[in-house]
């Protein structure tokens, strides 16, 4: 069973990575330097909370966009 994790959390995550998509990567200790510099949250805990949840929707997202290119590759190569 995965982790649960307060919509609060969910949302300025999602909020961020809309406003800045290129700044944010799969690595997480870049991801909370980003966090601290572009949101005013004082506590390390809720920090650390947003940037490990960017980080894994930023793995979701380059693992989906790996497979997509994966089948426009195999879908060139048999035509």
């Amino acid at each position: 069973m995965g982790k649960v994790r307060p919509r609060m959390i969910k949302r300025i995550a999602r909020e961020l990575i809309e406003k800045y998509p290129d700044k944010f990567t799969t690595d997480f200790e870049t991801n909370k330097k980003l966090v601290a510099e572009l949101t005013n949250v004082q506590s390390k805990t809720l920090r650390n909370k947003i940037a490990g949840y960017v980080t894994r929707l930023m793995k979701i997202e380059a693992r989906r966009r790996m497979l997509m290119e994966a089948q426009v590759a195999e879908t060139q190569g048999k035509g």
